[in-house]
């Protein structure tokens, strides 16, 4: 068969394409399928990548969120019964979330209870960041500082008394060690953030270390919330007049003005 005026018709005699044709048939047709394989390439498989790494993300914000959920259900139930009285099941008896909800998110209680202080103080170590701010005069900081300890005493006493029992359960429970000590160095820095403010706007220099001043403070806490919870609202008016009388020990003499020249 071959070709002739354009026309298709019959030779007894048919020539073969020479192989110069042929080659450039074959690289048209290599071309032409290239572009076409990369073309189909692109199209089955950009999308989905794009695609593939939202549902990734996806997943995972909500593991977390839904981790959080539970820390905060967890968290009212922890706060009421304490660490040795509380149970998984426990916990999911007064959530909305089942028994085998929890147990998925959480090896054990001791998993969910490090997960549940951790997203606390998170949120709580940056509370006296205000009274630290906005404060201009050391009796200005001494009275916001005071009446700071106070509200947080009166709004979230069961979660302060939830973070004694477990710094307590530290000294027996190894695996709770780690995270108690790091969560009370973040409480220590709190702290000391507030003293170092008082002792700048007061023009003196501290005589305590962030460790000693943390401890006066965290003990007299300690005292008014046991006070407090046993129904002594007096403890309250008592913790501030301990704060004013306490902060100013931290402090040494005003360092003499040197004298120019």
């Amino acid at each position: 068969m071959g070709f002739s005026s354009g026309r298709l018709c019959w030779s007894s005699q048919p020539r073969p394409p020479s192989w110069t044709t042929v080659k450039r048939n074959l690289d048209i047709c290599q071309e032409n399928f290239g572009q076409s394989s990369r073309s189909r390439r692109k199209s089955r498989t950009v999308t989905p990548v794009v695609a593939t790494k939202e549902a990734r993300r996806a997943p995972a914000d909500k593991y977390d969120e839904r981790r959080n959920q539970l820390a905060e259900s967890a968290l009212r139930t922890l706060g009421e019964l304490g660490y040795a009285r509380t149970s998984l099941r426990e916990i999911a008896n007064n959530s909305e979330f089942s028994h085998g909800v929890v147990h998925y998110y959480f090896h054990d209680k001791l998993e969910l209870i490090v997960y549940c202080v951790r997203y606390y103080k998170a949120r709580c170590v940056t509370r006296y960041d205000a009274v630290v701010t906005e404060s201009t005069t050391a009796d200005e900081l001494l009275d916001a500082f005071a009446a700071k300890l106070v509200e947080t005493l009166r709004e979230e006493a069961p979660m302060h008394r939830l973070w004694y029992d477990l710094r307590t359960q530290a000294m027996f429970e190894e695996s709770l060690r780690e995270a108690v000590t790091y969560i009370d160095s973040t409480l220590e820095d709190m702290i000391w953030r507030v003293v170092t403010r008082y002792a700048e706007l007061a023009g003196r220099p501290t005589v305590m270390t962030s460790t000693a001043a943390y401890g006066v403070l965290d003990g007299i806490f300690q005292q008014t919330l046991l006070a407090y919870v046993s129904g002594r609202e007096s403890a309250l008016d008592v913790l501030v007049s301990q704060v004013h009388g306490l902060m100013p020990l931290m402090l040494g003499d005003p360092e003499p003005a040197q004298s120019p020249g």
